[in-house]
């Protein structure tokens, strides 16, 4: 008796439990639902985050052998002062996204027009004629870099967030399936046993009843 619940077995009781025990159904179907499509969610934002991680380490390696080589031309000391220069400012909006009722960022760069700027439209806070194409080329590639590790970042943090709503769900599913629906379903058939139970009594006594005025 100790897993049923807390209830008076009487007829209405009974017929609260049967319209709880459809709904506690019905949102048990629901949540495996939820559960499933966010896994499938998940799954191909995982997909995203390998692909987008092999694309970043190979665009950090064409940058560091293009900044390498400008070292190797220039020397590490006429380098160095370039990179103290102001860079261009740099904003970061966040535009909220659903993804099956999870509230997540899209992470959108916002960059304030620069003039020295090339027809590419990639920025360089130095005098293109002080250095190498080498330093150029990197400097390029670390922009591309960025937008990339950007949009890295937004897909990990969709991902995370996606993790823990599933195991907030599946958690919610465990509860219905393992504990909430068998106890209202073993309390259903106790209230029902003592229905009849109490049933058969009565008409005992109504037998005996019969019987004695007979």
């Amino acid at each position: 008796m100790a897993n049923l619940l807390n209830v008076n077995p009487t007829r209405q009781e009974l017929l609260t439990l049967k319209k709880k025990l459809k709904r506690a159904q019905r949102g048990h179907k629901l949540l495996e639902d939820k559960r499933d499509g966010l896994m499938k969610e998940f799954m191909g934002l995982t997909r995203e985050v390998i692909k987008l991680r092999e694309k970043v380490e190979r665009e950090i390696q064409i940058t560091f052998k293009h900044f390498l080589f400008a070292s190797a031309l220039q020397g590490t000391e006429k380098i160095k002062p370039i990179f103290k220069t102001k860079t261009k400012d740099l904003n970061i909006r966040l535009i909220k996204k659903n993804i099956m009722g999870v509230t997540t960022f899209q992470f959108q760069q916002e960059t304030i027009p620069e003039e020295n700027n090339n027809e590419n439209g990639a920025h360089f806070s130095y005098s293109l004629t002080s250095t190498t194409h080498d330093l150029d080329i990197s400097i390029m590639a670390f922009q591309e870099v960025f937008n990339d590790l950007l949009k890295l970042a937004e897909i990990e943090h969709a991902a995370k967030l996606l993790s823990q709503e599933i195991e907030k769900t599946r958690r919610r599913v465990n509860a219905l399936e393992y504990v909430l629906i068998p106890r209202t379903q073993e309390t259903i058939k106790y209230i029902e046993s003592k229905i009849s139970e109490q049933e058969r009594g009565t008409i005992i006594v109504l037998m005996k009843l019969k019987k004695a005025m007979a």
